[in-house]
């Protein structure tokens, strides 16, 4: 038998050879791809389902188990019977994940059967266009084999861990948005796709079968868009129509929930007090706490201009994400116009100082269908909407907003972001279009009325300045003529003076002034700035001020005779735009996202300040009215919520992740990009350890309830565990936790400090020992376990949360109150939801809420659950929510 391959054996012989041989490694599969012409194709590493067996570290397996092993009989025979055990259960798994892969064959070949017949659609084109588009649409087609059914385990699948085998996962993206299934299903030898015998799913008579058709509640369900500069987010055929997502089940027997997401099932079991009376069918209730938006953190100066202004009422207007904001300074103040539902990109203020003009981009629905830009007229001291404009008539985005100013304020012009930069005029009472014309097909910046004459528009961008006039219906065009003037590469920013001359700044660093009526320079300061010439604005006094590349504001007289030069910090940034203050103050925007107040002749201080790059760390003080945020801009900034400022801001090595604060609030850890990690002192900033752990991100920082651990979750799949002394100043390793077949999402601590739950990017769940790092796999351990916190998207208190439809990355993050009243998420559509607390129904209803422009990152309640604090990704807003 020694001389014969095992594989030209029978599966029985293969077996008896094996037993007189000693003991088979029986990690690997008994099929070798190699006699079907494969070469040798290990499964683990090419079928992420079958690496999902998998070990906390430690775990004692003798790989080099044989005949001629030290180690007595009775461990051999152990050993031997543990690994069939992982065989049996690896093999159920297997089966399964076959099922899956057979299920999306079948799926596949009857929808392209039938678009043979029907001929091609535009909707299946689309379909087939669109890399997000589900594979699962129509009415499902009747599989070759159905799934086998899996023992009920307490990891969705896995009873008894393996070492190894673990997926490498992508650092760079947010989340992996493909199924397992999916991603392997084209590395998949012949021989794994060829249908077994067919097998038959049973449902146990104590099994019930969740409602079809639940709708969510009386409020919109999700969002209505998807947001432009949403990593990981493409909601585009998640909810097709014809595709529902399989109804939860409900075991009684086992005292168990099984839901499906992306068509994996997620087995969630209950505590024991629960079975018997729990009901699937049963309806959640709404909430009985509401949200209403009390500060928003953050302005958008970064790549927006002309965006700045002091009303009459005192109030500074600006905008983040889509939200505007009217923010008091002297009463520390804010109110919120809240009616854009996706990037807002520019602002108008009208000559009467109270109607405001605002833009926003196009956007895309929930299920696929162009959401179009447009305008937004609303009332600065009711907050009502007056007007909406040009809805299915611009194209991307709006990039320019102007009043005009001599005719009583009638007419608005409006530059979008198409190909050709479409410049049109409105009368905005009337809603109705007066002109348009082809503006540029390059980059446009400003579109402004000329003061004194209405028909007089001045636009400037990349490579041009032009002078429109309004003649009858039509918009004629004079090119601004640089002569002997070197002409620049871009013309940035335009105003005007007294006399109705138009002053211009461009990227040499000159300001070109341009006579009224004419095309041609009258007079150039060359060089008024080292670098760009961002803003300009003139004075109520006849005073120019100009803000540059160079951080400088400098201050001209009528005769363009510098009269004073300021210049701004660089921790500030260069300036992006410049607009008169009350009295002889001055507010500056610039392009690291400050908002400054200040004099000509004296300093400036930060009254708004936010992120730079997408954020993702949030934590909450556990005594204090405090939070910390940080993100990819490598910031960590830690905030009073009471009186909305920063406490203090540290700019860090790499981009930051994650961050947890230690039970006494002395220490905070933040978890990078690169897998280093760093405690840092809450009241000094002061650093006060640094570790290395992997080289990928850390998605998860979470200290024991305890203080005397922490728990780090990173995307090589690993949890890493530390044990904590001195009030968060000491850390010593205790190892990891590997058992994850891919990156680690989110973790939670039980009140007793001897337990953690994990979920993964592959919908798993897994309970730990920490202070051993080993797995749990027993149901009965870990049903019962009282929770300190719940913040994993996955588990049996939470299920409620997922829509229908959900592919398992929608939800970025969830959190329960401190009271355990309530649950709040934060999702792929720029929205909010509160639910009632436990959230066990399927599909529970919410309360929803916007106001972010891109994917919610993270959300939290603060100590006394009076305030939530969420952050938003791309659109890097920080918003502060009473809880009502």
């Amino acid at each position: 038998m020694h001389s014969l391959h095992p594989m030209v054996l029978s599966w029985p012989a293969r077996a008896e050879a094996e037993r007189s041989d000693g003991v088979r490694n029986l990690k690997e599969p008994f099929v070798s791809s190699s006699e079907f012409g494969f070469g040798h194709y290990p499964l683990r590493e090419n079928f992420p389902l079958y690496s999902i067996m998998s070990d906390c570290e430690g775990l004692p397996m003798d790989d080099s188990a044989s005949a001629a092993s030290s180690m007595e009989v009775t461990d051999r025979i152990a050993s031997l019977e543990q690994r069939v055990q992982m065989q049996e259960d690896e093999i159920q798994l297997l089966k399964s994940a076959l099922a899956d892969v057979v299920r999306r064959l079948n799926v596949s070949e009857e929808q392209q059967a039938m678009l043979n017949r029907k001929g091609p659609t535009k909707e299946a084109a689309a379909r087939r266009d669109s890399p997000s588009s589900d594979i699962s649409v129509g009415k499902p087609a009747r599989p070759m084999i159905a799934a086998l059914p899996l023992r009920p385990t307490v990891n969705n699948g896995t009873v008894l861990p393996k070492k190894g085998g673990t997926l490498p996962s992508p650092s760079s993206s947010k989340k992996d948005n493909s199924s397992p299934a999916t991603k392997s299903l084209s590395r998949l030898p012949r021989f794994l796709l060829r249908p077994p015998y067919s097998t038959v799913k049973r449902t146990s008579s104590s099994e019930q079968v969740g409602p079809n058709n639940r709708k969510d509640s009386g409020v919109d369900s999700k969002s209505n868009r998807t947001r432009a500069g949403s990593t990981g987010s493409n909601s585009s055929g998640k909810k097709a129509t014809e595709n529902k997502q399989r109804e939860p089940v409900f075991s009684a027997d086992e005292g168990y929930v099984k839901m499906y997401l992306k068509g994996r099932p997620i087995t969630m079991y209950m505590p024991k007090d629960l079975v018997d009376t729990y009901c699937l069918e049963a309806k959640a209730d709404l909430p009985p706490k509401k949200l209403k938006l009390d500060w928003v953190y953050g302005y958008r100066g970064r790549d927006c201009r002309s965006n700045l202004y002091l009303l009459p009422t005192g109030e500074t207007v600006y905008f983040i994400a889509s939200v505007v904001v009217l923010y008091n300074v002297d009463e520390q103040l804010q109110r919120h116009y809240t009616g854009h539902t996706d990037d807002i990109k520019c602002l108008a203020v009208h000559p009467d100082k109270i109607t405001i003009a605002t833009g926003q981009v196009a956007g895309t629905s929930s299920d696929g269908k162009l959401l179009a830009p447009h305008v937004r007229v609303w009332d600065s001291v009711s907050l009502n909407t007056l007007h909406i404009l040009g809805t299915g008539f611009f194209d991307r985005a709006l990039v320019c907003l102007s009043f005009s100013k001599s005719n009583g304020g009638s007419w608005l012009c409006v530059v979008d972001d198409s190909n050709d930069h479409i410049l049109s005029v409105w009368d905005w009472q009337r809603e109705e279009r007066l002109a348009e014309v082809k503006c540029s097909n390059e980059s446009v910046f400003v579109a402004d009325f000329h003061p004194t004459d209405a028909n007089v528009i001045v636009t400037c961008g990349k490579s041009h300045l032009y002078f429109w006039s309004l003649e009858k219906g039509s918009l004629v065009k004079k090119q601004g003529l640089f002569e002997k003037q070197e002409k620049p590469k871009f013309v940035l920013c335009v105003t005007f003076s007294e006399n109705g001359d138009a002053i211009t700044g461009d990227s040499s660093g000159n300001i070109l002034v341009w006579g009224k009526g004419s095309n041609r320079i009258s007079l150039a300061i060359q060089g008024a700035h080292e670098a760009s010439v961002f803003a300009l604005c003139m004075l109520r006094n006849g005073t120019l001020v100009s803000g540059g590349k160079d951080r400088k504001l400098i201050s001209w007289d009528e005769n363009y005779q510098k009269i004073q030069t300021v210049e701004v910090p660089e921790l500030y940034g260069p300036i992006r735009t410049v607009a008169e203050g009350r009295g002889e103050t001055v507010l500056i925007g610039t392009t690291k996202n400050y908002v400054l107040q200040g004099s000509l002749d004296g300093e400036f201080i930060p009254i708004t300040q936010g992120h730079t790059d997408e954020l993702w760390g949030l934590t909450v003080h556990p005594l204090k009215h405090q939070f910390l945020t940080c993100g990819h801009d490598k910031h960590v900034c830690l905030w009073d919520s009471a009186s909305h400022q920063p406490i203090w801001t540290k700019t860090l090595e790499d981009a930051a992740q994650s961050a947890g604060f230690h039970p006494s609030g002395a220490t905070v850890a933040i978890g990078t990009q690169t897998g280093r990690w760093l405690v840092l002192d809450t009241e000094s900033k002061d650093l006060v350890t640094v570790h290395t752990d992997g080289n990928e991100q850390l998605s998860v920082m979470r200290f024991s309830p305890d203080g005397h651990f922490l728990a780090i979750g990173s995307h090589d799949n690993y949890i890493y565990i530390y044990a904590v002394a001195e009030n968060g100043k000491k850390y010593s390793r205790v190892g990891k936790c590997s058992g994850h077949s891919s990156f680690i999402t989110h973790l939670d601590w039980s009140v007793d400090s001897q337990y953690l739950v994990s979920n993964s990017g592959d919908y798993e769940i897994l309970y730990w020992i920490p202070s051993v790092c080993k797995q749990v796999v027993s149901v009965e351990t870990t049903r019962d376990i009282e929770w300190a916190t719940f913040t994993c998207t996955l588990g049996f208190h939470v299920f409620g949360l997922w829509p229908d439809g959900s592919d398992g990355t929608d939800i970025n993050a969830v959190c329960s109150s401190n009271a355990k009243r309530l649950l709040v998420t934060g999702d792929d559509f720029g929205k909010v939801h509160l639910f009632s607390f436990p959230c066990c129904q399927s599909r529970a209803p919410s309360h929803i809420y916007g106001g972010h422009s891109s994917h919610v990152t993270n959300v939290n309640f603060l100590q006394e659950d009076s305030h939530l604090i969420s952050t938003g990704g791309k659109d890097m807003s920080v918003m502060q929510w009473r809880v009502l």
